[in-house]
């Protein structure tokens, strides 16, 4: 089944293996990459403008800000009820991503496996491909997504301050 624009909240039993989704589109800006070098402190002169010195003759983005990227755009497409991410793994970086360079990710379920009475780890195949149709980065991620039974569940619960962190 290919699913592509699909914005209502998928539980563990809507979904069975096979089940794919493309993401939107997102440019990878200059401005992105100079963000997430601040934020991270990676400043190798791979990732400036001044990078033309690299092995791919320009400039390159960040492996780890494609690979959050690919985190971001894979929430939304699908919208699932997810628990938790527990894994990624087999993650291989294919080639580099260009300052300008469009990218979008390919999502495929390829195992559901029950996880408790009201939850199951869903492992899914992501890929991020560039405007050019090529693989830039593959790999597995594996999360736990809620059954309706479990949505209901805490739907009825009185309001807490759960999950709140208190004041320095």
């Amino acid at each position: 089944m290919e699913i592509t624009t699909d914005k209502e909240l998928i539980y563990l039993e809507d979904m069975k293996v096979g089940d794919r989704w493309m993401s939107q589109w997102r440019e990878i800006s200059a401005d992105d990459v100079a963000d997430f070098a601040a934020l991270t402190g990676d400043h190798d002169p791979l990732h400036t403008p001044a990078g033309g010195g690299s092995p791919f003759g320009e400039p390159v983005a960040h492996g780890l800000l494609g690979l959050s990227v690919l985190a971001g755009l894979s929430s939304q497409s699908p919208s699932v009820a997810t628990l938790a991410l527990v894994g990624i793994s087999d993650w291989q970086f294919e080639a580099p991503i260009f300052f300008g360079d469009r990218v979008q990710v390919s999502t495929e379920i390829i195992s559901i496996d029950q996880h408790g009475r009201r939850a199951g780890r869903v492992t899914w195949v992501r890929q991020l491909l560039n405007q050019h149709g090529r693989v830039v980065q593959r790999g597995r991620f594996v999360s736990l997504v809620a059954a309706k039974a479990r949505a209901r569940r805490l739907s009825s619960q009185e309001p807490t301050q759960r999950g709140t962190l208190p004041a320095r």
